[in-house]
């Protein structure tokens, strides 16, 4: 095992880890995604048939949600090996930040609210909207709280609260929410940047 991992230091939050990992960690991606779209296929089958009945038609409700969180888990994980391993191409549009906190905060649902002025800028869109959606949400998780906001303040977004005891796990200081790892991990990789001032978290996107 020491041969693969490689968990000498811990910087940031982040585990260091070598590159037979990372590649490991992508294999397992690629191989995991053909038996899972067997499962959402045949479920999203069995989702058409008229005669289902219950309780078998919400049991196949149940299949698809998870086959769908199991699809983001595996595309966040694929996502963290390409940056680690340095394969990471980002897929840059022009954008705008309120733009970027609308979607984000749909994405969340009732937990998380838009607001703000936003500005132009070129940006990976679709990741950064689910980043800071990850982000959002692990603020309203691990925070306690009904609803976060996130903020577009020209080229920054703004999310708050983040209270002190959801800030180690925002920061991914500590690992206990995997979206907000990755967040990071993708907002720093297009050179943007994390900061927290009191209780609100400043992001710079590049």
């Amino acid at each position: 095992m020491a041969g693969i991992l490689s968990f000498a230091k811990l910087a940031g939050g982040f585990l260091a880890i070598d590159d037979r990992f990372t590649r490991l960690v992508s294999l397992a991606c690629h191989d995991l995604r053909t038996p899972l779209a067997t499962v959402s296929g045949f479920a999203h089958t069995l989702e058409r048939v008229d005669d289902l009945g219950q309780p078998a038609d919400r049991y196949v409700e149940m299949i698809l949600a998870g086959a769908e969180q199991m699809a983001e888990l595996l595309e966040q994980l694929a996502l963290v090996a390409r940056i680690e391993d340095g394969r990471y191409e980002p897929q840059l549009v022009d954008a705008d930040t309120r733009e970027l906190v609308d979607n984000a905060a749909a994405l969340v649902g009732e937990r998380a609210t838009a607001a703000g002025e936003g500005a132009p800028l070129r940006t990976d869109r679709e990741r950064v909207e689910r980043a800071l959606g990850a982000l959002a949400l692990c603020a309203a998780r691990h925070g306690g709280v009904d609803s976060v906001e996130l903020r577009a303040e020209q080229v920054e977004i703004v999310i708050t609260p983040v209270v002190s005891d959801a800030a180690p796990v925002v920061l991914g200081e500590e690992l206990k929410d995997l979206g907000a790892v990755v967040a990071r991990q993708l907002i720093e990789a297009l050179g943007g940047s994390l900061t927290l001032e009191g209780e609100a978290l400043r992001i710079r996107l590049g």
